[in-house]
This record gives structure tokens, C-alpha cells and sequence, in this order.
């Protein structure tokens, strides 16, 4: 789920922005660090960018012959979250549909359960639709926390996120 990653970046500080002073320029370096950071959002092998957790090194400048801009090499600590295929993690529902539901984990925005995937509960349509359990009488409604187990994830390169389908088959799986 969270992984702990070591990179190695190149960071670009326009000429203007350089200053004689060694701690402006390590300040700049790193406001850049994290603007370019935030502006990646997530890969595919990462998962989603979290947290700069430390600035490892930054290397000695290189000047580029046309901008004037300096480059940079920057080593930094990050923390990421991706999810795997097997793993148990819960979502919480925010969209009730009559063939499944979608659910939110950390930045994951679209994690899909399908009704298939929930052979005890049956689709209840009211002013506030759910999924009803008739052994256990649990609800799967909106809002609800739903501890489940990956089944697949897929990364939209496009979007820069990632979309999984969860199911509920196993113990100890459900409405929390």
C-alpha cells in the first residue's frame, strides 16, 4: 500500500531565480523539487506521489548553454501509495449504482465492486439505495467504510491514475 522510494530527479532553476546566497538557492531548489513533484501525480510502477519525506543530495549544477537555466540532479526519500492485486484495503462508498458500487481509497478515486462480487447482498432501491445483506442484514450504502481484496488495478496514463476492482469473496470482508 505505502512504499517508502528513493529517486533521483532533475530539478531546472531558471537564471533568474539564482541567487549568490547557498541557502536561497537550496530553497529555490527544493520549492522547485516539490512544484515539479506534485505536478507528476503518480506513475505507473510508483502508484501515487505522496510526501517528499527527505532531500537526500543535491548535486553540483549544470548550466544549459542556450537558457542560462541550471540543472540540477537531486537525490530525495518519497513516500508513495499503490495498491496490488490480492491486497485487502478499505474503501469507502461514495456512488451507489444498481450493478456495483464505487468506492475511495487514499487518492484512489475509482475502486468499482460489483454485484457479482457481493453474491450475499441484493441491490435495494429506496430514496437511499443500497446493498442488503439478508443472512447478516448488513447495509452497503453510501458513506460506508467496506474492508475488500483487490482483484485487478489498472493505470490510466492519461488521467495519471489508477482504477481497481475489488471483491468481497473471503473472511473477515464487508461493510466495517
Amino acid at each position: 500500500m505505502y512504499l517508502k522510494v528513493e529517486l533521483n530527479w532533475n530539478v531546472v532553476i531558471p537564471a533568474e531565480n539564482l541567487d549568490i546566497k547557498g541557502l536561497m538557492l537550496q530553497k529555490a531548489i527544493l520549492v522547485r523539487l516539490l512544484d515539479d513533484f506534485a505536478a507528476k501525480k503518480a506513475t505507473k510502477d510508483l502508484g501515487y506521489l505522496v510526501a517528499v519525506t527527505t532531500l537526500n543530495k543535491i548535486g553540483e549544477g549544470k548550466v544549459r548553454e542556450h537558457s542560462g537555466d541550471v540543472l540540477f540532479p537531486v537525490s530525495f526519500t518519497c513516500l508513495s501509495f499503490k495498491v496490488f492485486r490480492g491486497e485487502v484495503i478499505e474503501g469507502v462508498v461514495h456512488k451507489i449504482l444498481k450493478h456495483g458500487v464505487f468506492m475511495r481509497c487514499g487518492p484512489i478515486e475509482n475502486l468499482y465492486l460489483s454485484n457479482q462480487k457481493m453474491s450475499d447482498y441484493q441491490y435495494q432501491f429506496a430514496d437511499n439505495p443500497c446493498f442488503l445483506s439478508l443472512k447478516t442484514g448488513s447495509r452497503i450504502e453510501k458513506d460506508v467504510t467496506v474492508r475488500c481484496i483487490v482483484i485487478g488495478v489498472k493505470y490510466m496514463e492519461a488521467q495519471k491514475e489508477f482504477q481497481a476492482v475489488v471483491g468481497l469473496e473471503g473472511d473477515y470482508l464487508g461493510p466495517i
